[in-house]
């Protein structure tokens, strides 16, 4: 099992102040820092946002182990050729870091507010043609592409990924099922809850896994990621997370959000340095 963060992109004013937790967490024995990708929640929420690429920028400078990635970028919403030149020229500066948390993106504001689709049929469908663009666009070969949304002709980008591949870890609510078989064409899944902040239960993720075991051709590595809470007690943590590694669970993303630690920022902070629930 391996631990990483998850945190907003909103409630900073500067990448310098993220890209400095992340130092902590690398520094305090986390496995990864993943942020999450929104340009406005809510009409009323008066937050400042980080643009999460230029976030993840400065958290790439600040840091050299740890992988790091968003969580989840809303492909729907973005230009997938654009985002295939955020990844690859991330990739290069973190050293082959990257993990792209992907999903049909969330609140329905994040897309409304600024015209775009929120219908759930046409997300769907612009994930899975812009997927197959990333990895087109990917591999350095002249690449052409005609679906109902996008289009490209011969369009050749270099350079490719740092190694060749980066993973792709598709997010999906659960008991939905759709989103768990277009995970199993990837590298990892992201399952939530859809009464989210629930999480979900161990019984709940082997129901996911079976799923994507048998709609998986691949043999290659696959990661199972699980975001909760544990408390700083490492042995209390480890009572938690326990459970979901016996049933195939491969990543814990720990909640480190404002949402969680309302009352004091400080406690995120503390959170963070307190390290992952794991037993040495």
């Amino acid at each position: 099992m391996k631990y990483s963060i998850n945190i907003p992109n909103f409630g900073f004013q500067n990448p310098q102040e993220i890209a400095k937790l992340a130092r902590e967490a690398e520094d305090s024995g986390w496995d990864g820092f993943f942020i999450w990708d929104h340009v406005a929640l809510m009409g009323d929420f008066n937050a400042s946002f980080l643009d999460p690429w230029v976030a993840l920028s400065a958290i790439a400078m600040e840091t050299s182990k740890i992988k790091i990635g968003t969580m989840v970028t809303p492909v729907p919403r973005r230009r997938p050729w654009k985002l295939a030149r955020e990844t690859t020229s991330l990739d290069h500066l973190s050293n082959g870091r990257l993990i792209l948390g992907v999903g049909l993106g969330t609140p329905e504001y994040d897309f409304t507010a600024f015209g775009e689709d929120f219908n759930v049929k046409t997300r769907a469908k612009k994930l899975d043609e812009g997927l197959q663009i990333l990895q087109g666009l990917w591999s350095g070969k002249s690449f052409s592409y005609e679906g109902d949304f996008f289009q490209i002709k011969d369009v050749r980008f270099t350079p490719t990924p740092f190694k060749d591949n980066i993973p792709i870890w598709v997010a999906g609510t659960w008991p939905s099922k759709k989103p768990f078989i277009r995970a199993s064409l990837y590298d990892g899944v992201f399952p939530i809850s859809v009464d989210w902040p629930k999480v979900l239960t161990p019984d709940e993720i082997t129901q996911i896994i079976e799923i994507i075991q048998q709609n998986r051709p691949q043999s290659r590595h696959f990661d199972v990621v699980i975001a909760g809470n544990t408390p700083g007690d490492r042995k209390k943590g480890n009572q938690i997370v326990k459970p979901y590694e016996e049933v195939g669970a491969t990543w814990w993303c720990e909640n480190i959000n404002f949402l969680r630690f309302s009352d004091s920022p400080n406690l995120l902070l503390e959170r963070i340095r307190q390290g992952p629930p794991k037993l040495t």
